[in-house]
């Protein structure tokens, strides 16, 4: 599957950097997915779930406390004021 370069970082560092296949978190306007070549936009996502499927196969699930996302044609950057994923 194509991948993107997803960055999520948060104010104590950086959490993940690296190719993913998707991305679902949950936005102002209601739950989304990124995946490659999506359309680029900007917004702000609240606290809730957070999915990311990396290029290995590999599902990561997750709470983030909501932040801000900018998503371009080939990567996405999530600035968040926290998140955790489950081990």
């Amino acid at each position: 599957m194509k991948t993107f370069l997803l960055n999520i970082s948060s104010p104590d560092g950086k959490v993940y950097s690296g190719p993913a296949v998707s991305l679902i978190v949950r936005g102002v306007e209601g739950e989304f997915a990124v995946l490659a070549d999506h359309v680029p936009f900007i917004t702000n996502v609240v606290a809730g779930k957070c999915i990311v499927e990396l290029a290995d196969g590999t599902v990561r699930h997750g709470h983030t406390d909501g932040g801000l996302m900018t998503v371009s044609k080939d990567d996405v950057t999530f600035l968040t004021a926290g998140v955790t994923f489950d081990e």
